[in-house]
């Protein structure tokens, strides 16, 4: 596919437009061997669109023996959405999924009323050294999805739509941008876009989109006659025409959003809900470790251990 020079409007540059509505700098945590970089929640923005947990994992160099694992644990009330620019990760669900998440492909887990996880760099992948660089998000649901059935949904790098020209690649990972579909079911109007951009290149962001933000993996982008750097989320305020530039050695950027939701949402551990009463039946549930008929069921292939509830009040 073909970039569409016709994509590109006009749109004001310098000081035309304050578009810009907060700028979110990530909290990093260090996970032994790799760091995270969380952009959402913040105090000032709980979700863009849908978009409420925004990880950036890496970049990060393994040794041999050395990667993620994460034991199963459970999710109500959110999708997850794994998307690698290098490494391999084992994903393995309680629905039977048994899928190894690579690069530039999509994979949307959709926990609904409940769904357990678990996400491992196991096998070959630790018998020589390795990479790690990508992101997760959390996209919380609407309330009509709250209960609906689990699903994870995957497509590959070459299944998803890819734009170029102008100095730019962008790959549409989720619902409609810049006038290409990824074709994946998700539980709400949502866009995500992976965009690489040569020094000097221009992006609109998309106008029919509510609520839109920009995080910068990698380089550098002009806003409005503003630089940000590499570990910048960028929030804009709703329907304004606003295009960003990258800077001189290029960018590397996330550029998502989406219809925002009915409201906030109450966020425990793993449970994202409207209610609170909705995430203590979770932390009940799981805390029964009834596996055979319970609301939880652990992963086919890799329901020998878990991670228990954890020992904290809330929400």
């Amino acid at each position: 596919m073909s970039w569409n020079p016709a994509l590109d409007p006009h749109c004001p540059t310098g000081n035309e437009v304050d578009a810009i509505e907060t700028v979110i700098v990530p909290r990093a945590r260090d996970l032994g061997g790799f760091e995270v970089r969380r952009a959402l929640p913040s105090p000032r923005r709980q979700m863009v669109g849908p978009f409420i947990f925004f990880d950036q994992m890496g970049p990060a160099e393994l040794v041999t023996g050395e990667g993620i694992d994460v034991r199963p644990h459970p999710h109500i009330g959110l999708a997850t959405v794994t998307y690698l620019h290098r490494g391999k990760i084992h994903h393995r669900d309680s629905l039977g999924t048994d899928q190894w998440i690579e690069p530039g492909a999509m994979n949307l887990m959709i926990a609904g009323h409940g769904i357990t996880h678990s996400e491992r760099m196991d096998g070959p992948a630790r018998k020589e050294p390795s990479s790690l660089f990508g992101i997760q998000t959390w996209l919380a649901v609407p309330k009509d999805h709250e209960d609906r059935e689990a699903a994870f949904l995957h497509a590959t790098k070459d299944e998803l739509p890819l734009l170029e020209g102008e100095g730019k690649e962008v790959r549409v990972i989720l619902g409609r941008a810049y006038g290409a579909d990824a074709g994946v079911e998700t539980p709400s109007e949502t866009f995500y876009v992976d965009a690489r951009l040569d020094a000097g290149a221009g992006l609109p962001l998309p106008d029919d989109q509510e609520d839109r933000g920009v995080y910068v993996l990698e380089g550098s982008v002009e806003v409005a006659g503003d630089v940000f750097e590499a570990g910048r989320m960028i929030v804009f305020r709703p329907g304004d025409r606003v295009s960003l530039k990258a800077g001189d050695a290029g960018a590397r950027i996330m550029v998502l959003g989406g219809a925002t939701l009915e409201g906030p949402r109450y966020i425990w551990w793993n449970f994202v809900a409207s209610s609170k009463e909705r995430i203590e039946a979770a932390k009940e549930a799981w805390r029964g470790e009834d596996w055979a008929h319970g609301r939880f069921q652990l992963p086919p292939g890799d329901a020998d251990e878990f991670i228990p509830l954890p020992d904290r009040k809330g929400p």
